[in-house]
């Protein structure tokens, strides 16, 4: 395991490279004003590796929730630039921000926000369903035999154990090959058991099928998963470890 600071490299203002998903650069984000503003992100830069599971680690009011908003395109930055492949965000309006998010971000959160009249297979395909894209069935049987829901496809979500309907929210995210899903302390509502299953699905997902994964979490246990573990403080990032070599 290897530590590494991080570098102005990213801020040289060269093109986005193919190998990264995502990058954050100079972001500052304010919330409020005069004595009671706070300063969630101050300068930060982030580079998000292609095809790589990566953690963002910190204490409650590090500002890690806020930076993973900013990147899904979630929340708008006061200075800086955030890309989601070789779009500028700042220069899109919310409307086209949200179809950006529909078409090329997933989102597995800490609930887990499936649908109780649907079934699993209708509640993964749900977004292809609104998006009025067709399911590639191939992709999302490979995905739902990775996370074993072949034989859960037509329970619904009261007939399903925690982990289960997490495993769907994840396929749910997968279903529509996302450039990037970020996971908001996916494991937070899991038995220790059933978190180790869901994090060991992730790390799969990015190591065999090439998903970019960013993970917010302030469990040291759950980073480890990770390839890279962001360890952000104070509104930026203070380091990275790398774990590839596990």
């Amino acid at each position: 395991m290897t530590v590494t600071e991080t570098t102005s490299e990213t801020t040289t203002g060269t093109p986005l490279r193919t190998d990264v998903a995502a990058l954050a650069r100079d972001v500052v984000k304010i919330y409020g004003r005069g004595d009671t503003a706070v300063r969630a992100l101050d300068g930060a830069t982030l580079s998000i590796p292609a095809g790589r599971f990566t953690a963002v680690m910190g204490p409650s009011g590090s500002g890690k929730s806020t930076l993973m908003h900013v990147l899904a395109g979630l929340d708008t930055v006061d200075e800086g630039q955030v890309l989601i492949g070789d779009t500028d965000l700042g220069r899109l309006g919310e409307r086209q921000r949200t179809l950006l998010r529909r078409e090329h971000v997933g989102f597995v959160f800490q609930n887990f926000n499936l649908v109780p009249t649907l079934t699993a297979a209708e509640n993964i395909a749900l977004p292809l369903t609104l998006a009025g894209r067709r399911a590639d069935q191939a992709w999302i049987d490979e995905i739902v035999a990775m996370l074993g829901l072949g034989d859960r496809l037509r329970h619904r979500p009261a007939e399903l154990s925690g982990g289960q309907q997490q495993r769907v929210a994840v396929a749910r995210a997968l279903a529509a090959r996302p450039r990037i899903v970020f996971a908001d302390e996916p494991t937070g509502n899991l038995d220790s058991r059933a978190g180790e299953a869901l994090l060991g699905f992730l790390r799969h997902a990015a190591r065999e099928l090439g998903q970019t994964i960013v993970m917010v979490t302030h469990d040291v246990n759950a980073a480890a998963y990770a390839d890279q573990v962001v360890h952000f403080a104070d509104g930026r990032v203070a380091g990275i470890t790398s774990n590839e070599e596990k």
